[in-house]
This record gives C-alpha cells, structure tokens and sequence, in this order.
C-alpha cells in the first residue's frame, strides 16, 4: 500500500468495479441470464469481475479503512457473490444484528463519533464554567423546565418533588435530542451540530448553576445513573446524522444522491439499535434513579452502564479480517446432446 492513495486506487480500479455493475444490473431484468445462455465468456468474465472486486475491498479494508469506497466495494461483492453463486439472499437474525451488526456500524467511522463527543462535551465545559463564575447570567440560558437544579433553595438542597420532575425533565429532553440530533443531519450535518451543541451549552450551564447553588450532589444523584448512557445515545445518533450530512458534502466517488441513500441506510441501523439503549436509560430512571438509592451507586451504575455499551463498540464493533473470497465453480459447458 505503500505510496498508493485512495485517488489512484480508484482510479485503476473503477473501470472493472462498472463493468461488473453493469454485468449486476443486466442480471436483475434477465438480459444477463440471455445473454450467458450464448456466451459462456459473460460467465467467467463475471466470475474474474467478482474475484477482483472481492481482491480490491481487502486491500481498501487494510488501507483506507473509513472511506466511503469500503463501502461501495462491499455492497458490489455482495452483490456479485450472490450472483456468481445464485445464492437467495439471507435475512439478518434480529440477534446477528444486535450482537454484531449494530457495533460495527457505530465502529466504522470514528471521526463522526469524536466529533459529535466534542459538540457535545466542549460547549458543556465552557458553559459550565461560565456558570460557575457567573451563576446568574448563565441561568438565562437554561430552560425553565431545568431552573429548579440551579436556583438557590437553602441547606436543604431540591426537594424530594424537585428532583423527581428534574430528573424526568432531564430524560425526556435527552431522548427528544436523540431522535433530533439524528434527524438534524439532513441539513448537510450542520443541523446535527447545532442541536447537540446548544444542548451540551445547556448540560453545562444546568451543572455548573446546581454546583454554584450547593445543589451539586443532588444533580449527580439524580442524572448520573441514566444520564452516562443518554449522553452515549446522543453522540451515536449524532455520529448517524453527520453521516448523512458527510455524504452530501463529501460524497467522494459516489454520486451525491447515491452517497446519501448509502449513508442514510446505514445511520437508520445505528439509530434503530440505539433505541433499545434509550430505553434502558428510561428503566434506569423510572426504577432505580427516582428510588433514591444515593449519589454514591448512582454513579456506579451510571459509569457502569457506559462502560458496557463504549466496550461494545470496541469489541463487537471491532473490523472482520478480510477472508479470502472463494473461487466461483468453474464454468462447464453442457453435454452435447446423443445423437
């Protein structure tokens, strides 16, 4: 791979990856199987085809790993593979799918994840430390729903009616940015990136208020058991809908309608597997966070539940090794009929 890029490799490339497209997409309305049925050649041209392509994504698996042109060389394999084989396609199991499938794809492209991270944790830092400093200027920007957390209410911190409707104010809200983080991503990511910023801005200044007010601990107790994982929600789906937006502003080879159809697959997965870790965060709230159970095993739980789902992502998450593809059944002609 050395002094190869992806420019040059697909450019060496993409004249066999459109012949064995073309070759697909006239096997799909019936011209190949015509065709073949006179050129046994079409067959093992196809065969060739396949074998190459299936050669190429191990090479761009191993050296460019995140490209947009993994993707289109796994979805042409598999497409030719099944076509070399006349093989029925196969529905995934609902527990391929959450076991491995749905790791893989939150895995595969780690700048969208670091940069929804980042959205969402530097405006909180910086808000947070505005509002330690200034307490009452940053209560402006928080919403009325959250103001109990940050105005002053004695020795005795929220009480126990306050922190019951913070808490479920909190949940409700993060779910809410889930689904709209994600959603956001079709104004070219751009969208994704304001919700999740402007809401990381309002985490920061929600905590940095209740600290300031001496309401610190009970904001931990009452966000930290469900809030690790909703905050991990938030950065995936946010991850999912900057994908689509990277697809429009960045489609690479694909065209830009093509980039967004592939891309937009593949954060509807993420979003799909997503749901049931949101509604693990809602359990985690109802049952075990307005129970009472203490600051202490709150952030057990909490950190726990996040170390799950991250370690997950890096171990089920973690590439296949590329196998090497299986030849197809060598071409035989068909008996001559007896005389």
């Amino acid at each position: 791979m050395h002094g190869l890029n992806v420019d040059r490799f697909i450019g060496r490339r993409e004249g066999d990856w459109r012949e064995l497209d073309e070759l697909l997409r006239a096997g799909a309305d019936g011209r190949l199987g015509r065709r073949a049925r006179r050129d046994a050649a079409t067959i093992l041209r196809l065969g060739a085809l396949y074998r190459g392509a299936a050669a190429d994504l191990a090479l761009a698996r191993r050296g460019f790993p995140g490209d947009p042109v993994v993707m289109r060389l796994e979805s042409l394999v598999a497409r030719a593979r099944q076509a070399v084989y006349a093989e029925e396609p196969r529905r995934e199991s609902l527990r391929t799918f959450f076991a491995r499938t749905y790791w893989v794809r939150v895995r595969e492209r780690p700048a969208p994840l670091l940069l929804a991270a980042v959205l969402l944790l530097g405006p909180a830092l910086l808000a947070g430390a505005w509002a330690l400093n200034d307490t009452g200027a940053a209560i402006g920007l928080v919403p009325g729903e959250f103001r109990q957390a940050v105005e002053p209410v004695g020795d005795t911190g929220m009480t126990a009616a306050q922190t019951a409707g913070f808490s479920g104010a909190v949940m409700t809200n993060n779910i809410q940015v889930t689904f709209l983080s994600f959603a956001a991503g079709i104004l070219l990511g751009l969208g994704t990136a304001a919700v999740v910023a402007y809401n990381g801005a309002i985490l920061g200044a929600v905590a940095g208020g209740a600290i300031a007010n001496g309401n610190g601990a009970e904001f931990a107790e009452f966000v930290t058991a469900h809030g690790v994982i909703e905050l991990s929600c938030i950065v995936v789906a946010a991850a999912a809908g900057m994908r689509m937006g990277f697809g429009l502003v960045a489609p690479g080879p694909r065209t830009r309608a093509l980039a967004l159809v592939e891309e937009a697959r593949s954060a509807i997965v993420i979003v799909l597997g997503t749901v049931p870790w949101v509604i693990l965060a809602g359990i985690i709230e109802g049952f075990v966070t307005r129970a009472g159970f203490g600051l202490v095993p709150g952030i057990v739980l909490g950190v726990s539940v996040g170390a799950l789902f991250w370690g997950l992502v890096l171990i089920r998450g973690r590439p296949a090794r590329p196998a090497a593809a299986p030849l197809p059944a060598p071409f035989t002609a068909a008996p001559a009929p007896s005389r």
